[in-house]
């Protein structure tokens, strides 16, 4: 049994920290909201004070949190992980952050002897409670030689992206790339509804020519294609609006700082946040279809 210290145990990382669980590892979890923490003890797991209280007997820890700022605070800090966990515990952050504090954290952690891998995820909600999330990882190949058999407890595909920072990079490229798909799929439905067209015939025609995407074939924005979307649930769950922004605005401060050109990602970024400012930034983020329709 691995003793596994997780750090941020809401909405993605409560159940992953329950995969650990069922996979027959301790875990000992901490999270600011007593209510995130609850499913995770009421599946096995422990509670911790502090967040270093729940490293200090750690073999692994990981993080999933909010923020840049959230991550260089509870590695960066005068008391912090890197003070408190034991000297051959394996570190993974799995949160979704800016590069640069990615890359600083690694920098730190080498430092103090620690191996440290940023491994953020794509999947979803849905992905986290099945355990089928994707894991795009930066870091050395020992680290990522050590992380590989936990990540897979929680995920169906963990690829090594690159040196640090990689993990980061990867998923903001990826995020881009979704969030312009999306908009372009979104556009496609509501011309075909001002031209009179059937969704279910545009889908099977769209989804078997040149336009077929994964915005299209597996989380389709309307309703009765693909039943599994949340379209067919009033664009509740899934992935918030708020979340796509924040990951669109990771992406354009990347290619400013790297001098890209992402002319697309840039609109991308501002629809979605004037969509946001409507006050939707909790609809799952196909609900941009609704915005395109004139709804919201």
């Amino acid at each position: 049994m691995t003793n596994i210290a997780f750090i941020g145990v809401g909405n993605m990382g409560g159940p992953m920290a329950r995969n650990l669980l069922k996979s027959g590892d301790g875990v000992t979890a901490f999270d600011l909201s007593a209510a995130a923490l609850k499913p995770v003890t009421d599946a096995g797991g422990k509670s911790a004070a502090t967040a270093l209280d729940a490293v200090k007997s750690a073999d692994v820890v990981i993080t999933m949190l909010p923020a840049g700022a959230h991550v260089r605070g509870v590695y960066l800090e005068k008391e912090s992980i890197l003070t408190a966990a034991k000297k051959d515990a394996l570190l993974i952050d799995c949160s979704t952050i800016d590069i640069d504090s990615a890359r600083a954290v690694h920098e730190a952690a080498a430092k103090t002897g620690f191996d440290f891998l940023d491994a953020p995820v794509s999947g979803g909600t849905g992905g986290a409670e099945a355990g089928t999330l994707a894991f795009m990882c930066g870091g050395t190949e020992k680290a990522f030689a050590r992380a590989e058999p936990i990540l897979q407890k929680m995920g169906k595909r963990i690829v090594h992206a690159g040196g640090a920072g990689a993990g980061q990079a990867a998923k903001i490229c990826n995020n881009m790339l979704l969030a312009i798909s999306m908009i372009g799929t979104c556009e496609a439905f509501a011309l075909g509804e001002k031209l009179g067209l059937d969704h279910q015939k545009l889908f099977d025609i769209m989804s078997a020519a040149s336009g077929q995407c994964w915005s299209l074939t597996t989380y389709c924005p309307v309703p009765g294609p693909v039943p599994t979307s949340p379209s067919n649930r009033n664009y509740t769950g899934g992935f918030a609006t708020g979340l796509m922004l924040k990951d669109l605005k990771l992406s354009q401060q990347a290619a400013q700082n790297a001098g890209a050109a992402t002319p697309m990602g840039a609109e991308a970024l501002q629809l979605y946040a004037l969509m946001a400012a409507k006050g939707q930034s909790g609809m799952d983020f196909s609900g941009i279809i609704q915005m395109l329709r004139g709804v919201i």
